[in-house]
């Protein structure tokens, strides 16, 4: 078990900053680069919000203060220098000031990871849910129970035609219909991702042991 992180665990740099990556803890993207000092990782775990040192300002700023785009802050890390520092956090809004997810916009483009992919379509899909667009298939199916069921019923079974007989395309997109389905049925029950993914971790646990 690793020692709780505080202030004098950090190596800070000649002017009392060091290196802050911020990621998203459901997701694993990463969000943005800022830095901290002393007083800024101390007010962040005082709080629980991502707090930084502003180099231009020259002043704390809590992120999301006046944009309300705050991070709550999961979890701590050093990396093995202990002069860089890792939040995991969960964002509420975009953390860059363009209005993007995330800072690092520039450069050769990138497939999302497929943890990135499927975090966005449970977004996406609980958007759905709480405003339900007019003419949604998404929201036809949170509107109608049996439906649900008769879809998983209906995917599962072509995804196992596709296995029998069908090309490595077919199964692909076979799987990613029955995914959907699955995590429609999942924020159905109020489930997503992070129960199933803790479901699994328990499970490995147990293997382990």
């Amino acid at each position: 078990m690793n020692p709780p992180l505080n202030p004098e665990s950090v190596k800070w740099d000649a002017q009392g900053l060091a290196p802050a990556i911020v990621q998203d803890d459901f997701s694993g993207e990463v969000l943005m680069l800022a830095w901290m000092s002393r007083e800024s990782l101390q007010q962040t775990l005082d709080t629980g919000l991502a707090t930084f040192w502003s180099r231009s300002r020259k002043q704390l700023w809590v992120k999301g203060a006046t944009s309300g785009n705050t991070q709550r802050v999961r979890a701590l890390r050093l990396d093995c220098d202990s002069d860089a520092i890792l939040l995991r956090v969960e964002p509420k809004g975009p953390a860059c000031h363009t209005g993007a997810r995330s800072c690092f916009l520039t450069g050769e483009a990138l497939q999302p990871t497929p943890g990135e992919t499927l975090a966005a379509l449970e977004r996406v899909l609980i958007g759905r849910k709480e405003e339900p667009p007019a003419g949604s298939y998404t929201a036809k199916l949170f509107a109608n129970e049996a439906l649900r069921h008769k879809k998983i019923g209906e995917e599962a079974t072509e995804l196992v035609m596709a296995s029998l007989k069908g090309t490595k395309e077919e199964i692909a997109g076979e799987a990613a219909d029955l995914l959907y389905h699955a995590l429609v049925l999942l924020r159905s029950h109020g489930l997503g991702l992070r129960e199933v993914s803790e479901t699994l971790r328990a499970r490995e646990g147990k293997r382990r042991g």
